[in-house]
């Protein structure tokens, strides 16, 4: 019985993959891609014949297109299920009126920014021992009672 049930955990440890799970959200390889597209020769039909549609364009200019490319791992079995960030990039095209590739800007793991939020508590300025305050509490109270206490008219 031992033997079958070691020769069984042994194909379970054995099945296992020693490759990280990677998960690939966007467009894979934008950096080569930049490469192919230049400055003031490659137009918008170029572009979506090299890199594709657009991620997005830009809601106030529609001749800004972006892409992007974020490929995430999984860290190890100890973190939980907790991914790892390995490519986080952005594309960035501007094109002129006439659909020529005026600036061209990548944005890489590099160029994100950590958001750091504060943590102070904000207190109130009022205070609560007013002659309005106690007239209108107590008028609430007696709005609030409960009806079976109320004298019937």
């Amino acid at each position: 019985m031992k033997k079958i049930l070691f020769f069984f955990l042994l194909l379970t440890v054995l099945g296992c993959s020693a490759n990280k799970v990677s998960k690939n959200h966007g467009f894979t390889s934008l950096e080569k891609k930049f490469e192919k597209i230049d400055i003031n020769k490659s137009n918008k039909n170029d572009v979506l014949t090299i890199i594709g549609p657009p991620s997005t364009k830009s809601k106030f200019d529609e001749n800004k297109w972006i892409y992007i490319e974020r490929k995430k791992t999984n860290q190890s079995l100890f973190k939980l299920g907790i991914k790892k960030i390995n490519k986080n990039n952005i594309l960035i095209l501007v094109f002129d009126n006439r659909g020529i590739l005026n600036e061209k800007k990548i944005l890489d793991l590099n160029n994100m920014n950590d958001v750091k939020y504060v943590q102070n508590i904000t207190e109130k300025d009022f205070n609560n021992k007013n002659i309005l305050t106690g007239v209108l509490s107590t008028l609430r109270e007696k709005i609030n009672a409960p009806s079976r206490n109320r004298q019937k008219n």
